[in-house]
């Protein structure tokens, strides 16, 4: 049996998707009682500078010596595995996980491996411009024999409003927008449509999205239970 592991959550990055992640971590454990459940030790920086505006170049401020702090934070305070809810942080990634010397999850490499466990053979990809910019879910797919596919110029713009403009400010988001954007990735072929972005994750949360969908914040929550040496409940991917 797995040793049973202290969870550190490097969140913040934004606070509701970390707050949704340790629900989702309570919800899909089996557990009988309280202690049960998994050790967690959560950081919410949320004045961690804006990941995608310092990629796309709209910033100069660099996040990265924010999110390193706090991973050394979670090491020193007993962590023994890092997670980080936040896909366009994973930009930053290997930075982090060298500041610190546990292992630490990958939320784009647990998503992806997820979708070719479903069987899919391309995906498209729901995220902030800094995660499509980077191509970091482009990487994954290589290396597990997927391809993707991002949305259009107007499509992406349209993503970033509901990230940005509508979810961020605790704003409902517009679904048949959103749905919208999503059909014409699946028109291009896209068997399975990632939500690349932890507030996109809160859309599938409130609204019933059908099995198309593959959220990464459910893949990491799945991927952190079995890692800490519990087992899961309940999800259906």
């Amino acid at each position: 049996m797995m040793k049973e592991k202290t969870l550190g959550i490097l969140g913040g990055l934004g606070p509701m998707a970390t707050v949704y992640f340790y629900e989702l971590l309570t919800a899909h454990t089996k557990a009988e009682k309280d202690q049960d459940h998994i050790d967690v030790v959560i950081s919410g920086k949320a004045t961690t500078p804006d990941r995608t505006a310092y990629i796309v170049g709209e910033s100069d401020e660099d996040p990265t010596s924010f999110m390193v702090t706090e991973a050394e934070k979670l090491e020193k305070y007993g962590a023994e595995l890092l997670v980080m809810p936040c896909n366009t942080a994973h930009f930053f990634y290997d930075s982090v996980r060298r500041s610190v010397s546990v292992p630490m999850l990958n939320i784009v490499e647990v998503t992806v491996e997820k979708c070719k466990a479903l069987g899919a053979k391309k995906i498209g990809l729901l995220a902030t411009r800094g995660t499509v910019e980077t191509h970091v879910y482009e990487r994954a797919c290589r290396k597990y024999g997927l391809t993707v596919e991002t949305p259009c110029e107007e499509d992406q713009n349209a993503v970033m409003e509901i990230i940005y403009g509508q979810i961020k400010q605790g704003k409902a988001p517009d679904l048949d927008r959103f749905l919208a954007v999503s059909e014409r990735l699946a028109e291009r072929g896209c068997e399975r449509i990632v939500l690349g972005c932890t507030e996109l994750s809160l859309v599938k949360k409130d609204c019933a999205l059908s099995s198309r969908f593959v959220d990464s914040m459910e893949a990491l929550a799945e991927a952190a239970i079995l890692a800490c040496g519990k087992e899961t409940v309940g999800f259906e991917f």
